[in-house]
């Protein structure tokens, strides 16, 4: 039994087809449950035990940040890969149901198209301080000075934004490298999350975690432009030459190398303007406006409708992709 272990933990840890269309169907429609033994929680909790002893040893500069990651990565690649041990003894039907759980708890399109839609029902009731209270979940800036319409384009922002590091980059990481491709991704988007901010406390500690996160968005952002763009045919009410155009002409406006790609060619496949005035902590810290100078802010349902639309469709037609890769790689 024990010298079967490793091809069984091989097969049971590697990508496939199948799984990943189980993982996302879940995804979409429960979205992602909150309680306290949630991964992500858990590995922000270990992120936090191994800063603090990081930290008492005097590793809090460059080499501490590197340290957590290979520290965290390693940490819950052996986790997953011991459980999933224990689920192959127990039986592949439990292996099976780990994976998919595992798979499913670390994408995120379900709950972010929930949130959006909070955001725009409380707008249609014309209830201001619940539409910001959604806002202020998705986005980190000040609410108070948002009306409706700025409620409604700071959930487009968001929807677009984290079709990249919520949805296309796991995805990706997964069908190259399994569920410890996955993994490893999720650690270093909590790094990046949670220390990679440019504080005095994490400038040096949090480089790695931010500078790897940028690297592991690279491709997923730059392919995310292509999806869109794509989906935007299909789409009523959208363009695909504007996103095409907005996308490759202004994803650089934003200080992410990142996060400009989906939002730019957002912002052109729905023929809105998005971001616009941005305060945060009282001060006005940009009042760039991505998307074509003669097309209307996003403002309405409409505008949010059509959003979702375009990027449930660009995530869906993204595991499709995936899959039929998996699956002309015997992988399902």
């Amino acid at each position: 039994m024990a010298g079967d272990l490793i091809p069984g933990l091989t097969q049971f840890l590697a990508p496939h087809a199948v799984l990943l269309l189980a993982a996302v169907t879940l995804d979409l429609a429960i979205g992602d449950p909150v309680y306290p033994l949630h991964p992500i929680r858990l590995i922000g909790a270990t992120l936090n035990v191994f800063e603090k002893g990081l930290r008492r040893t005097g590793a809090n500069g460059y080499g501490g940040g590197i340290a957590l990651f290979f520290l965290l990565s390693l940490f819950w690649i052996a986790a997953v890969t011991g459980i999933m041990a224990a689920c192959i003894f127990s039986a592949p039907s439990a292996a099976w149901a780990f994976h998919i759980f595992v798979l499913y708890s670390l994408i995120a399109m379900g709950d972010l198209i929930g949130h959006v839609m909070r955001v725009d029902r409380a707008a249609i009731r014309g209830d201001l301080p619940a539409a910001r209270i959604a806002a202020g979940q998705l986005v980190g800036r000040d609410t108070e000075p948002m009306d409706a319409a700025a409620c409604r384009r700071a959930a487009i922002e968001s929807l677009s934004e984290s079709l990249t590091d919520g949805f296309l980059s796991p995805v990706f990481w997964y069908a190259v490298f399994g569920l410890p491709g996955l993994v490893v991704f999720k650690v270093v988007s909590t790094m990046d999350s949670m220390i990679g901010n440019r504080t005095p406390r994490y400038l040096r500690f949090g480089r790695c975690g931010a500078r790897m996160d940028d690297a592991m968005n690279y491709l997923p952002a730059r392919a995310s432009l292509v999806l869109i763009s794509s989906l935007a045919f299909v789409v009523p009410g959208c363009s695909a030459a504007k996103a095409w155009r907005v996308g490759l002409a202004q994803n650089r406006l934003l200080p992410s190398p990142n996060s400009g790609w989906s939002e730019a060619a957002t912002a052109g496949a729905i023929q809105r303007r998005l971001v616009g005035p941005i305060w945060l902590h009282g001060l006005l810290v940009t009042d760039i406006w991505l998307g074509e100078a003669s097309d209307p802010p996003a403002s309405t349902h409409d505008d949010v409708r059509r959003a979702l639309i375009l990027i449930a469709a660009t995530g869906i037609a993204a595991t499709a992709l995936a899959a039929l890769s998996l699956a002309l790689a015997g992988k399902f």
